[in-house]
């Protein structure tokens, strides 16, 4: 069975999904919250995807385990920009209710990705050699 192009992972789909709404959120503040929190915070979210993307187009389970490590630590760098903002007031409750259910579902689903990549290589075939 062949793997899935990153465009089709649930995952990588989700991580767009946030990105979108966080830039719109963040597009939306003034100057100063704009270029102080929002640069940051806009970074580091789409981050989570360039690194799923990067990570399966690497070509080796091992450079794909390691982009998925950094898209997860990206992850947890967007939730802890989005509680600042929450806390400085940046973020309306009707954003806040679009928000949460992705900040819930995309952990344990990039976990789940993540446990799907292998922890070793494949077995190369037997030679003749081997046999």
């Amino acid at each position: 069975m062949g793997t899935l192009h990153f465009k089709e992972l649930i995952v990588y789909q989700l991580a767009e999904k946030l990105a979108d709404a966080v830039w719109q959120l963040a597009a939306g503040w003034a100057a100063f919250e704009k270029d102080t929190l929002g640069r940051q915070l806009v970074r580091a979210v789409d981050s989570v995807g360039a690194n799923i993307a990067e990570g399966s187009g690497r070509g080796t389970y091992q450079d794909n385990r390691r982009f998925v490590l950094y898209a997860r630590g990206s992850l947890y760098e967007t939730q802890h920009f989005l509680r600042q903002a929450y806390r400085r007031q940046l973020i309306p409750a009707h954003i806040s209710d679009v928000l949460k259910p992705l900040m819930d579902e995309l952990p344990p689903r990039l976990n789940a990705y993540l446990a799907s990549i292998g922890k070793t290589s494949p077995k190369p075939p037997l030679s003749t050699s081997d046999q």
